[in-house]
């Protein structure tokens, strides 16, 4: 039994915490250790991250297990890996690692996304694809929305509205939202039109798109992290498709622009780090120091990260009287300098300190 004794966030209470088993209390416990005292956050959240790739696709079960250990030990606690060709459901088993929300693995078209990543198939298998990986996955289902068109030499829509409109009609009949990759302008009409219920990167959003997003409750998780790298993706292929380089730099130069005019029109917006890969794992803290350099309160861009992000993947999100013990202790307050969350004083996962 353990007792943490600090500031509750959001609420900026000040309480003594207990964890009994793999609950908290808040009744005194007389014989509890105190753990820690300091600033309680429940459990960070990774919302857009891949355990079980690396750059060049599935990886084994120790690197899984790196990968998992990596983020729990910067504080991610829940994670929702947002496309995965690996079956990392043995991690279940495992309580000292974090718990994941599946999207199954990402579906493509051919030659239009990273080689090994996906499964890669032609529109009119949409439906059934989207129907295998609501099965596969918990809750959510990952399309890759657009990719470099060699053909056009540019980003291009990778699926017709009409697959669109089947693909949605069946993962929400499986109980399955939809997600997708979006870096450019021309697949967003047809996503959000076929009733899309989140984004990844949304660098080509548009105003009106934006007005769309917030009046249906379409969330966005921008990668904040990740858009950096599109310079360097420009450079990549510059030489064999000089119109994407250029359009890549153009959406990296407008990005925070973009996202911000997401923030103001009150689209809900959550962290994710895009690991796995081209980036490490581990970044979460990152993730919501460069959300906030946009210009977003850090108590928002926190809460992308920890409680809003808890109650909007359907996790109890403010450590309340029998709420599973899941939360991260820092010595100072991570809303006064967010480069606390790259600190954390004790990490309790279902009831047990593992680290750091």
């Amino acid at each position: 039994m353990l007792r943490v004794s600090g500031v509750l966030l959001p609420s900026r209470e000040h309480r003594d915490l207990y964890v009994v088993g793999d609950r908290i209390t808040y009744e005194p416990v007389a014989d509890a250790d105190t753990a820690a005292q300091g600033w309680i956050v429940p459990g960070l959240v990774d919302a857009h991250c891949h355990i079980g790739l690396d750059e060049n696709g599935p990886i084994d079960a120790a690197t899984c297990e790196e990968q998992a250990t990596t983020d729990r030990d910067a504080g991610a606690l829940l994670v929702r890996d947002a496309g995965s060709a690996t079956d990392t459901r043995w991690i279940d088993d495992r309580a000292d690692l974090p718990e994941i929300i599946r999207a199954g693995r990402h579906l493509a078209r051919p030659r239009r996304y990273l080689r090994n990543f996906a499964h890669e198939i032609e529109p009119d298998l949409l439906p059934t694809y989207v129907a295998q990986e609501a099965d596969r996955g918990d809750g959510w289902v990952k399309l890759v929305g657009d990719w470099i068109d060699r053909d056009v030499g540019d980003l291009s829509p990778c699926w017709p509205r009409e697959s669109l409109d089947q693909a949605m009609r069946v993962a929400h009949a499986h109980g399955a939202r939809v997600t997708a990759h979006v870096f450019g302008e021309e697949a967003l009409p047809d996503l959000l039109a076929a009733g899309i219920d989140c984004l990844e990167h949304g660098t080509g959003l548009s105003a009106d798109l934006v007005e769309t997003m917030a009046a249906r409750g379409v969330a966005l998780v921008p990668t904040a992290k990740q858009l950096d790298n599109f310079p360097s993706y420009a450079a990549a292929g510059e030489a064999r498709f000089p119109s994407y380089a250029k359009h890549m730099r153009a959406l990296h130069a407008r990005r925070v622009e973009t996202i911000m005019s997401a923030y103001e029109a009150g689209v809900p917006i959550f962290a994710g780090t895009d690991a796995g890969g081209v980036l490490p794992h581990g970044l979460i803290a990152e993730e919501v120091a460069e959300m906030a350099s946009y210009g977003m309160p850090a108590e928002y861009a926190l809460g992308a990260a920890s409680w809003r992000a808890r109650e909007w993947l359907g996790r109890p999100a403010f450590l309340a009287e029998g709420d599973r013990a899941d939360f991260v202790v820092y010595d100072d307050d991570p809303l006064a300098n967010l480069d606390e969350l790259r600190r954390p004083r004790l990490i309790v996962l279902r009831g047990r300190g593992v680290g750091p």
